[in-house]
């Protein structure tokens, strides 16, 4: 009788697990008993062996299928620790450079290449405040850009004129270093070179062997009308240039728009609220309302009440990319006095007495009719 633990035990999983489960199951146990996170420790280190041999047979369907059926001795030929070859095993891989980064496990067909040196530069932010009505028109916007940019001196080689730079000597120039853990190969980031696999012996002068110097650069960028806070806006290549070679960062424009103190923006819409006096509310008028082109005729009614909205027909904001225009909607407010001049106090004293009138005589219709159904 075999004395390994049923696989499904070790993953503390059930018989019906999907490959979902028991791949998550794996992680948990190669996370907590890894021997990165053990050092020295035997049982952990045994653990972890057992984990993975659970999981290279429980995530191939064929020999998930003989074990099942057979159990330990259908899949003996394949799950011992000396076949880590079998089917289903490069997912260990996978996950263990999912879970720890290694740039190679068990010194496999990836394992003494060179690595590329060239990276990409870094994307750059700049947040730019506008106003609404440059948000309105568009405008051209001239920035001042801080960035790493390739050193003129070194061409981006980082080394001093007529040098070379030499290959790191802890790692032969891969870029990266083996250690031995138990039956595990792994490899790591070089620490010397930090996975460049070369080294500068004579750094340039001017930007010390980081091949980039730090500069401002002025840019015009153009604002497109329509935009509003949170607005993105994409230069290519004006971001931080590359390392060794490698292409250059993008620069993003967030834009944000100042708020404004008559105009409120939804959108492509604008609201604007305007106060009128109890004459022009009660009389009618015709009043001149702000909007973002001119000065517009609004026609208000007779007896307008307080809270009326009107709409302006495509005097809002423009749409981003040209499709037509918002409307603007101006709320009235009917203001009451609050000091009145002689002349005002007689004139609406006459209009009291008036509407009192009105009241009483309406009070006497209203009896009127009482009294006769």
């Amino acid at each position: 009788m075999s004395s390994k633990r049923d696989y499904y035990e070790v993953l503390s999983v059930s018989r019906t697990a999907t490959d979902q489960e028991i791949k998550s199951a794996y992680r948990r146990l190669a996370v907590k008993y890894h021997p990165d996170k053990n050092p020295n420790d035997a049982t952990a280190e045994e653990k972890f062996k057992e984990a993975a041999e659970a999981y290279s047979v429980l995530s191939d369907a064929e020999q998930r299928r003989r074990y099942d059926r057979f159990g330990h001795a259908g899949v003996s030929s394949s799950a011992g620790a000396g076949n880590w070859g079998a089917p289903g095993f490069g997912g260990i891989e996978d996950i263990l450079g999912d879970l720890f980064g290694f740039g190679d496990v068990f010194g496999g067909a990836r394992g003494g290449r060179g690595r590329s040196t060239a990276q990409r530069g870094a994307d750059l932010r700049y947040d730019l405040e506008i106003s609404l009505e440059e948000a309105a028109k568009g405008m051209t916007a001239q920035l001042r850009i801080p960035r790493l940019e390739t050193c003129d001196t070194c061409k981006g080689a980082g080394t001093k004129a007529g040098t070379q730079p030499e290959s790191c000597s802890t790692c032969s120039g891969t870029g990266q270093v083996r250690y031995q853990q138990g039956f595990f190969s792994v490899a790591r980031t070089c620490h010397v070179c930090r996975g460049a696999g070369r080294t500068i012996k004579d750094p340039c002068e001017t930007c010390h062997g980081a091949g980039r110097v730090e500069r401002e650069k002025q840019l015009e960028v153009k604002i497109p009308a329509g935009v509003e806070t949170g607005s993105r806006l994409r230069v290519s290549g004006e971001g931080e240039s590359g390392v060794q070679g490698g292409v250059s960062g993008d620069l993003y424009v967030v834009i944000h728009v100042a708020a404004h103190e008559q105009f409120e923006r939804q959108g492509s819409n604008l609201y604007e609220a305007v106060p009128i006096t109890f004459a022009q509310a009660a009389l009618g008028a015709e009043i001149m309302v702000k909007t973002l082109d001119a000065d517009e005729k609004l026609k208000i009614p007779m007896g307008t009440q307080t809270g009326t909205v009107f709409r302006l027909r495509g005097k809002g904001m423009p749409a981003l990319g040209g499709r037509g225009r918002g409307d603007l909607f101006v709320s009235v407010t009917v203001m009451t006095p609050t000091s009145l001049t002689r002349e005002q106090r007689k004139l609406l004293e006459q209009l009291a007495d008036v509407e009192n009138k009105d009241l009483e005589d309406k009070g006497l219709v209203d009896k009127v009719r009482d009294i006769f159904g």
